[in-house]
């Protein structure tokens, strides 16, 4: 398999959308600075209403992709009544992009817990200090709600029921390689009912 800046070729790349994925974020992390890791998640309502933001991928294998948040913001409300999303990874310096489309579900409550224990404390108090997406009186009622919860928790912080980690489960893997002259490459996994996945040459 190769994988350069000039080159992304359907008869190279991995069968597999995850390895090919591995060798690209590989290259990120070590060359993209900051967060090579943020990624643009895009839900929708039920009746397609679209939103999109940037949240951290924590982890990923032949499964999906992990990211964590509040279950009750707005991008867990509407996950929960529409549990299909996207993803896209940009990185400007290797003119490559990778967008991601599948269902989301639900990370265990295990994984979950042990993910949160891993987190610095800050951020632990911070998930149940926010109520994320809601409307606050100002940023002081946020710190004070901040302290208290400190002082509520001089040690181990539990983790929030509310707060817990989503995986998206792949249907479609697009990798995008900047080319000269706009002649760009990409290259499509799509899945198969059979589970296997098809290769394609897409236009740019």
């Amino acid at each position: 398999m190769r994988n350069d800046l000039s080159e992304l070729d359907e008869i190279r790349v991995a069968r597999d959308p995850v390895a090919q994925f591995a060798a690209w974020y590989g290259r990120a992390r070590a060359e993209v600075k900051p967060l090579p890791h943020a990624v643009a998640l895009a839900t929708a309502t039920r009746g397609g209403r679209p939103s999109l933001r940037m949240v951290l991928l924590q982890r990923f294998d032949a499964h999906g992709f992990v990211f964590y948040t509040n279950y009750r913001s707005r991008k867990g409300r509407e996950l929960t009544l529409n549990a299909r999303a996207s993803l896209l990874f940009y990185w400007g310096g290797l003119e490559r992009q990778v967008r991601v489309e599948g269902r989301i579900v639900k990370v265990s409550r295990r994984e979950s817990d042990e993910y949160f224990a891993t987190r610095p404390r800050g951020s632990q108090l911070s998930a149940w200090a926010s109520s994320q997406s809601e409307a606050i009186a100002g940023r002081s009622a946020l710190e004070r709600r901040f302290e208290d919860l400190a002082r509520k928790y001089p040690d181990r912080v539990p983790r929030p029921p509310y707060w817990g980690g989503y995986r998206l489960v792949p249907e479609a893997i697009e990798f995008w390689q900047g080319r000269e002259d706009r002649l760009h490459d990409r290259v499509l996994y799509r899945r198969r009912a059979n589970g296997r996945w098809q290769i394609l040459r897409l236009a740019p």
